[in-house]
C-alpha cells in the first residue's frame, strides 16, 4: 500500500507487536512513526492480545476478545499493558488488560483462552466473490476519495494489502435484507512466520483497518468529512489461518443511529473456511 517493501513492513509490523517485558504482567509497547493525531486502534487491541497471551500457560490459544477505546492514544509516548490474571481454570483461562498513557487508562480488552479440543462443527457459507487481484487497492481508492488521512494511513498500514471489491453503493449487488455492506481481500505483505501467536495478533491488528466504515456504505458521504472513531471491537476466532495468506472480511452493518454504527464482519479463507468473526460499534458524527 506504500512504496516500502513488503517484506520489511511485514518485518516492522512484527516489531511493533513485539512488547517490552517491565514486571510480572506489566509490558510496554512501542509506537511507529506517525503523523496521525491518535493511535490506530487495531494496534493497541493487538499490543494487548498479545500482553494477555504471555501471561497463559502453554497449550491455551485465544478464542474471543472483547474491548472498549476509552481515550485516543498518543503516539509520543509508549503505551502501558498491565494484565490482571481472572482466572485459570482446566479448559479455560481468563484475561483482563488495562493499556495506559499519562496515568489514565485508554483501552480495556478481556480474553479468554481455551485448550484445544474436538466437538461439533458447523459454518456460514462463504459468498461468492471476485478474486483479489480484480480487486481496488484500499489506500489508493481512499487517495482518488478525497480522504486527507490517505497518505498518512497508507504509511502506517504498509504492512497490509488489501483490495476492495465494493460497497452497497458501488461494486456490490443490492442486498434488501442487508442494506450497508462492504467487502475487501486482506493479507500481510510479507512472510509472518510459523508462530500461530503472531497471526491472530496481526489479524487483532488488521481487523480495525475498515469495519466501521461498512456502516457508512448505506450513505452517501465521504469518510474523511465524518467524525469516526472506534467505541468497542470484538473477535471471535474459530479456526487457526495464516494472515500472510489472502481471506475475505465479509462485512455489514445491521443499525446505524445517535451517530453510532455497528459493524460486524465474517473472515473466511480462499477455500471458503469461516475462520473468524468480528463486531465493532463506533461514532460516525457528521462533521458540520
Amino acid at each position: 500500500m506504500t512504496t516500502e517493501s513488503a517484506p520489511d513492513a511485514a518485518r516492522e509490523l512484527l516489531d511493533l507487536l513485539d512488547l517490552e517485558d517491565l514486571d510480572v504482567d506489566l509490558f510496554r509497547g512501542r509506537q511507529p512513526d506517525s503523523t496521525r493525531q491518535r493511535v490506530y486502534g487495531g494496534q493497541v487491541a493487538a499490543q494487548a492480545l498479545i500482553a494477555a497471551a504471555r501471561t497463559v500457560p502453554d497449550g491455551f490459544d485465544v478464542h474471543s476478545l472483547h474491548s472498549y477505546f476509552l481515550l485516543p492514544g498518543d503516539y509520543s509516548v509508549p503505551i502501558i499493558y498491565d494484565v490482571e490474571r481472572i482466572r485459570d481454570g482446566r479448559s479455560f483461562a481468563t484475561r483482563r488488560v488495562m493499556a495506559r498513557q499519562h496515568g489514565r487508562p485508554i483501552y480495556y480488552q478481556t480474553l479468554n483462552f481455551q485448550r484445544e479440543e474436538s466437538g461439533f462443527e458447523h459454518q456460514d457459507v462463504m459468498p461468492e466473490v471476485p478474486g483479489p487481484e480484480e480487486g481496488i487497492d484500499l489506500v489508493e481508492l481512499m487517495r482518488k476519495g478525497g480522504n486527507d488521512d490517505a497518505d498518512a494511513l497508507g504509511k502506517e498500514w504498509a504492512a497490509l494489502d488489501v483490495r476492495w471489491l465494493g460497497n452497497s453503493r458501488h461494486g456490490l449487488d443490492p442486498d434488501p435484507v442487508h442494506p450497508s455492506k462492504a467487502r475487501m481481500w486482506i493479507r500481510i505483505a510479507g512472510e509472518v512466520g510459523d508462530n500461530p501467536l503472531d497471526h491472530l495478533a496481526a489479524f487483532t491488528y488488521a481487523s480495525d483497518v475498515s469495519l466501521l466504515g461498512a456502516s457508512l456504505a448505506a450513505h452517501d458521504v465521504n469518510p474523511s468529512k465524518t467524525q469516526m472513531a472506534s467505541l468497542d471491537h470484538t473477535i471471535w476466532f474459530h479456526r487457526p489461518f495464516r494472515v500472510d495468506d489472502w481471506w475475505l472480511y465479509d462485512q455489514w452493518s445491521p443499525s446505524a443511529g445517535g451517530a453510532r454504527g455497528l459493524s460486524f464482519g465474517h473472515v473466511y479463507t480462499p477455500d471458503g473456511t469461516l475462520v473468524a468473526s468480528v463486531a465493532q460499534e463506533g461514532l460516525i458524527r457528521p462533521r458540520d
